[in-house]
């Protein structure tokens, strides 16, 4: 029942960064601390009872209710959600055929959804945006297009189609996008897509925005097709490229139109075009948008000679190449840039690269070493951290670094700046993380380094089981001291906000409590009463709370040997009171409380009892309270038992007095144990026990422990206390002022029993 509360922690009120200085970051803080939308809870909701909510047909797919319509909006918000979360199906996408949904800008991004389910779900709207990036190979390319084209609305006003990484069956060989007169929009990034796929796409009237990159293109030519009206070309890793640097540059010296470019590449590719590039005076003379990141030979000088020379450029990209240092870069009006020489360019990168893993590692490393020293709260760098991680799942440097950025941003106290939302998405992906890549120590290192701190470990929601599960593991590796400390203090903590039932599913509960009682014997052995055995001790105690199977394994383990010799060891009230509290819960399981009858644990405790520290007394006078409750255990020991109830009663009345109020808080989960000895009215001691301990926690939170009271059905014990001819007149005075606080806390709570 009982259980070690850890210090207060400061509140929890996030003040927001000054707007003037950091705008983003004052915008994201709002954006996260701010509760869900009206709108987003309902469709959740939807989401979630969408089973529940829509009728079946004959074909096992789902249907709205017949009487239900969505807003145009509303309806792609809806899908976009369904998308996001992975809820689209062949059964779910279904909800989609008919009227009663009218989507305009539709999202199935890495939805894995058949082609029949497509056809019918999505291809009768009428479209001006299809986001089909990643969609599961169920769905090509080809069939994506001739549901398209299917519609003539479509081929009209389709104006936006993201198809980067979908697949293309094998027999697949031209793409037939001519129909699709009205696209303005194609992205094909990472998709089979030929040289004479350009040429066919490359004469689409409207076409203005087109990537190409990390295709099968081996000649970009046909792009003069669309000179006149192509104002922004993206080809990055074009890997399979035949042409010359000079002609590639005569065929981007002809795009007049280009306001955006993108020839950004790994460095592994040492590619050598953006240099060229950059010496032409007569090329993209009205380019706004120049990125060039991974580019080797690139220096600031040329860079500049190439802005000033085109003075209406907003941004260039310059990550992982060795220009964007000097002043200008800094003192230039309007111009963004994606670098590394400081925080601004490191966010402008994180924001950019976002879907590119291999500046995203590199602009999370540059991130890390910024950030070494950090001091300044910074949520809106801490959420483009979670982009990275979020869209890069399975690649290890992302996440390790990313989970290193991470802690340099939210260590030191800095986590209290954060919203809980935006600290939750964090140490949820780190756990996935850590699913992910369960045998990279360094990556599991960072995640427990987080846990230690006490923002996130109190306030903020993740999955606690699985955290403990993680934490107990670690605890069994033998890690140096440090990490060893800090396992513990995160266990302590954790065992605490787990359920019973929880703890008592956790594989790893037998090998924790055996660990941790090798730690405190050590301890013990070396006579050292450091920070690590008192964390040791707490965790011990809160395993056990309320957790029978916790406290069977402490008792298999040499349990009560080890903390006998504590306590023979150790004189200091910290120690002695976090033994007496795991006694405490031993004392509670009655399957076990025989064991703790012996003249050694007797005797500690009966000494412990006279303690002039009011924990340590309370605790001493709990254990003898629960163990002399139960006669069978004193068959031949009565006149023991009766001695060590005098003595129970004799201290109880010294805590009457002002001078030994118990200042700390002792917390429970339940009051439920208590009640067998309320109510047990031919031992007075127990009973006398029993209810101050009930004051003393209802009188420090009334809020939680006479609500506690009402909720577990123990009010009617007090009232009987206060009635019975047999109990305490100080017993009954104390259940009345437990009844009193209750009155005035706790009103509203209609209860036609309360005396």
């Amino acid at each position: 029942m009982v259980h070690f509360l850890h210090p207060g922690h400061a509140p929890r009120n996030i003040v927001p960064p000054d707007a003037q200085k950091d705008a983003l970051g004052c915008c994201v803080v709002q954006e996260e601390a701010s509760p869900y939308t009206l709108v987003n809870i309902c469709l959740n909701f939807l989401i979630a009872n969408l089973e529940k909510l829509c009728s079946e047909r004959p074909d096992g797919t789902l249907c709205l209710p017949e009487h239900w319509s969505f807003p145009q909006e509303i309806a792609d918000q809806f899908l976009r959600m369904m998308t996001w979360q992975g809820k689209l199906t062949d059964r779910t996408a279904s909800i989609f055929r008919g009227n009663q949904m009218k989507l305009k800008l539709a999202n199935i991004q890495k939805a894995k959804i058949s082609t029949p389910a497509f056809i019918k779900a999505f291809c009768h709207h009428k479209l001006i945006e299809l986001n089909a990036t990643a969609v599961h190979a169920v769905l090509p390319v080809p069939d994506i297009l001739s549901g398209l084209c299917s519609n003539s609305w479509m081929q009209q006003n389709l104006q936006c189609l993201l198809l980067d990484s979908t697949s293309i069956s094998q027999n697949s060989r031209v793409l037939f996008f001519g129909q699709l007169t009205g696209l303005c929009v194609l992205s094909v990034f990472n998709v089979c897509f030929h040289t004479e796929d350009l040429a066919n796409v490359s004469q689409l009237p409207r076409l203005e925005s087109l990537d190409i990159s990390s295709t099968l293109v081996t000649d970009i030519s046909a792009l003069l097709t669309c000179k006149d009206r192509l104002k922004s070309l993206t080809m990055h890793y074009l890997k399979c490229l035949t042409m010359t640097k000079p002609q590639i540059l005569a065929v981007i010296r002809q795009l007049k139109c280009l306001l955006h470019l993108d020839i950004s590449d790994h460095k592994q590719l040492k590619s050598h075009l953006a240099f060229h590039l950059l010496q032409q005076k007569d090329i993209l003379p009205n380019i706004v948008s120049l990125d060039i990141s991974g580019s080797n030979c690139i220096t600031d000088a040329a860079v500049e000679l190439f802005i000033r020379q085109r003075p209406a450029m907003q941004f260039v990209g310059l990550l992982a190449t060795d220009a964007g240092y000097s002043d200008f870069f800094t003192t230039k009006q309007g111009l963004r840039v994606a670098g590394g020489a400081n925080m601004s360019q490191i966010s402008e990168a994180l924001s950019r690269y976002r879907n590119r893993s291999c500046f995203m590692k590199e602009a999370l490393y540059r991130l890390f070493t910024e950030t070494l020293s950090m001091k300044v709260t910074m949520p809106a760098i801490l959420k483009l951290v979670t982009v990275g991680m979020r869209n890069h799942p399975l690649d290890l440097p992302v996440q390790f670094t990313a989970s290193a950025c991470a802690l340099n941003l939210t260590r030191h106290g800095l986590a209290k700046g954060m919203p809980v939302r935006l600290l939750s998405e964090v140490t949820c992906l780190l756990f996935k993380a850590l699913k992910n890549f369960p045998h990279y120590q360094q990556l599991q290192k960072n995640c427990l380094l987080s846990l230690t701190n006490s923002r996130i470990l109190v306030d903020v929601p993740f999955d606690r089981f699985d955290a403990a599960r993680f934490v107990m593991r670690w605890l069994c590796k033998h890690e140096n001291p440090k990490m060893q400390t800090m396992a513990v203090s995160v266990t302590s903590i954790l065992a605490l906000q787990l359920s019973p039932q929880q703890t008592a599913h956790l594989e790893e509960l037998f090998m924790a409590v055996k660990e941790l009682l090798a730690i405190v014997k050590q301890k013990t052995t070396e006579n050292l009463d450091d920070v690590t055995l008192l964390f040791t001790l707490k965790a011990l105690w809160n395993l056990t709370d309320e957790s029978p199977a916790a406290c069977k394994h402490f008792i298999e383990n040499q349990g009560l040997e080890i903390v006998i010799q504590v306590l023979e060891t150790f004189s200091e009230s910290a120690i002695q009171s976090k033994v007496l509290g795991l006694l405490n819960n031993i004392a509670e399981v009655r399957e076990l409380s025989s064991k703790l009858v012996t003249e050694d644990v007797l005797k500690h405790i009966n000494s412990l009892l006279w303690s002039r520290e009011m924990e340590v007394s309370y605790f001493a006078a709990g254990i003898i309270a629960h163990l002399t409750s139960d006669r069978w255990l004193w068959i031949s020991r009565d006149v023991q038992r009766r001695i060590l109830l005098q003595d129970l009663h004799s201290t109880i009345q010294n805590w009457t007095s002002s001078s030994c109020k118990m200042t700390a808080l002792v917390t429970y989960r339940s009051l439920k144990t208590f009640f067998p000895l309320l109510g047990n009215f031919s031992q007075p001691e127990v009973q006398l026990w029993a209810v101050w301990a009930v004051y003393h926690v209802c009188s420090k939170n009334p809020s939680k422990y006479c609500k506690m009271l009402v909720e577990e059905e123990g009010l009617q014990l007090l009232c009987d206390i206060q009635e019975h001819s047999e109990a305490t007149s100080q017993a009954q005075q104390i259940a009345a002022s437990i009844l009193d606080d209750f009155r005035m806390h706790f009103m509203n709570y209609q209860r036609p029993s309360l005396c």
